[in-house]
């Protein structure tokens, strides 16, 4: 009664994390993917990355609300209340008292969307950097091009 589809249709990613656990892992990482441009990770962790990566540059292109709002859930941006004062600094163009998520989502929609609105896909680079030190894992480099 099994179905006739081969089993390598079935994309898994699991690297012995519970689903919240690797949710919060992608989320982290595609944050400061985003804010420095690349991060060193082993491989494994770097193709998984490669696939929400490539998505949150495609929702960046499209800059819709509802794009915004994908990226906002994939991402797991907290926007914490600004309080009136901190609001009036924004309005003039001071955004220090942003937290690290809001500043996350203005780069991916303010510069990283427009950067790749030629692109048809592709938007992220891996290169392998050799092997870790304490446990032999492969390690690399993921960077959007």
């Amino acid at each position: 009664t099994y179905p006739l589809v081969s089993q390598s249709r079935y994309h898994t990613f699991k690297v012995g994390r519970t689903g919240s656990h690797r949710r919060a892992m992608i989320a982290n990482m595609l944050k400061s993917l985003i804010e420095v441009g690349r991060i060193s990770t082993t491989v494994v962790k770097a193709k998984e990355l490669r696939r929400h990566a490539d998505r949150m540059i495609t929702w960046a292109k499209e800059n819709t609300l509802a794009a915004k709002r994908n990226a906002i859930a994939r991402l797991r941006v907290s926007f914490n209340p600004l309080s009136p004062k901190e609001a009036r600094a924004v309005k003039k163009g001071d955004k220090s008292s942003y937290n690290r998520d809001r500043l996350v989502i203005d780069k991916l929609f303010g510069e990283l969307g427009p950067r790749f609105t030629e692109r048809q896909g592709g938007y992220t680079r891996i290169i392998r950097t050799g092997d870790r030190v304490g446990d032999n894992a492969p390690t690399c480099y993921i960077e959007y091009l």
